[in-house]
């Protein structure tokens, strides 16, 4: 199960650097609207619509990862009152039920995407499924760490509680 430890840090090694260069985009973008509204300067159209995409893929890119720390909205005041044992169980359980939404997710998401081709962002004039494939990008990613937390959980690698984001 050495395997499954490596294939969530590198998963949320790629997603941690992807992040990092959404970010740094989000941070030009602002900028470039801060500084042109500031000095009197017409503020180019499309930064406002690119910022909120690469908050979306922020968001999509970032679904997993706090999940594995806990930064998700989670019911541990319940689970510190019950034995260790019940607490497992209960993680466990949101666990599946949480793949099973990132799976059930996936198929409209890939439908929305496609819709998408048929239309394009007015300011950027991209074609939206780039856009639209944020849901399905959300959709997987909480899915996949959702089903590796399971597998570690069963396999007895992973206790379902929140991780340190090094070892996310």
């Amino acid at each position: 199960m050495k395997n499954l430890a490596l294939l969530q840090r590198g998963l949320a090694a790629l997603c941690r650097f992807a992040i990092g260069v959404v970010f740094f985009a989000l941070i030009a973008v602002v900028t470039l609207q801060i500084t042109t509204r500031t000095f009197g300067l017409p503020s180019p159209v499309w930064t406002e619509e690119l910022s909120r995409y690469l908050l979306l893929y922020m968001t999509a890119l970032g679904i997993g990862m706090s999940l594995m720390t806990g930064e998700l909205v989670n019911v541990d005041l319940l689970q510190e009152t019950v034995s260790a044992s019940r607490a497992w169980w209960m993680r466990l359980i949101a666990a599946i039920c949480t793949a099973g939404l990132g799976a059930v997710m996936i198929w409209p998401a890939w439908k929305f995407t496609r819709i998408g081709a048929f239309q394009q962002s007015p300011s950027l004039r991209w074609p939206m499924d780039i856009i639209h494939a944020s849901v399905l990008l959300l959709s997987v990613m909480l899915f996949l760490f959702a089903l590796l937390r399971v597998i570690g959980m069963i396999a007895g690698n992973d206790d379902g509680r929140p991780h340190l984001s090094e070892e996310a």
